[in-house]
């Protein structure tokens, strides 16, 4: 019973805070990015969680590669990482309506995995991005993972980097689905671990999607492990 009031409890705020926050993006244009990290930070009260964060992120990799476990991995990431985050969302999130205005006011990056000409127009779309001073981060799995193991990576993040030489910044999140699951939307208190690994330049390692893939599944064990 206080699960499921627990659960109603935070898809209400979720949609109320997002509410808010998009009327004041949409008055106040220039400051999305401090909107957004406003929102978010506020989310570790409303909901209840706190963030461990291991290591520092290189501000100078323009590719943030990060696992995924729940939309609170996004949350996490605009309510620590520094810069104004340009992320790369599949198309049907534009056409949801909160989440939908939200991406839009705050021009992220739409992929429309049905369309042939797709990775032309994301190249593109991230270089625009990346030119107006603004890091992009991806979810390499493509869709939410359960927890513990990764997903096989798709060749999306791969090809950014190696197209348009990009250092990237590998990001591992631990615990995000235990404390809210956002498929059953059910949230409970608890840590989420952030881990910034060492940036990787493509260039220097013909294998480097391999090695960015182990990487991460190690330190993701490992945070795992910690945890139980």
């Amino acid at each position: 019973m206080l699960s499921k009031i627990r659960s109603v409890y935070t898809g209400a705020e979720f949609i109320l805070t997002i509410a808010i926050t998009i009327i004041l993006m949409f008055l106040f244009r220039p400051y999305h990015k401090f909107f957004r990290r406003i929102w978010a930070n506020t989310q570790k009260y409303l909901i209840g969680f706190k963030i461990d964060i291991r290591g520092k992120p290189d501000l100078n990799a323009k590719l943030l590669v990060i696992n995924h476990q729940s939309i609170l991995d996004i949350v996490v990431i605009e309510a620590i990482y520094p810069l104004n985050t340009a992320w790369v969302a599949k198309k049907e999130i534009f056409d949801i309506f909160f989440l939908g205005q939200a991406t839009k006011l705050s021009n992220m990056i739409s992929l429309d995995r049905g369309n042939k000409r797709a990775m032309v127009k994301l190249l593109k779309d991230v270089k625009d991005r990346i030119d107006n001073g603004r890091p992009v981060a991806i979810f390499p799995e493509g869709t939410r993972g359960k927890g513990e193991k990764l997903l096989k990576f798709q060749v999306g993040a791969k090809i950014i980097a190696e197209k348009l030489n990009l250092t990237v910044q590998p990001i591992v999140i631990a615990n995000a689905r235990n404390v809210f699951d956002s498929q059953d939307f059910k949230a409970k208190s608890g840590t989420v671990t952030v881990s910034y690994l060492q940036p990787i330049n493509p260039s220097e390692n013909e294998k480097w999607y391999e090695k960015l893939y182990n990487d991460m599944q190690e330190e993701l064990t490992k945070l795992s492990e910690n945890k139980s």
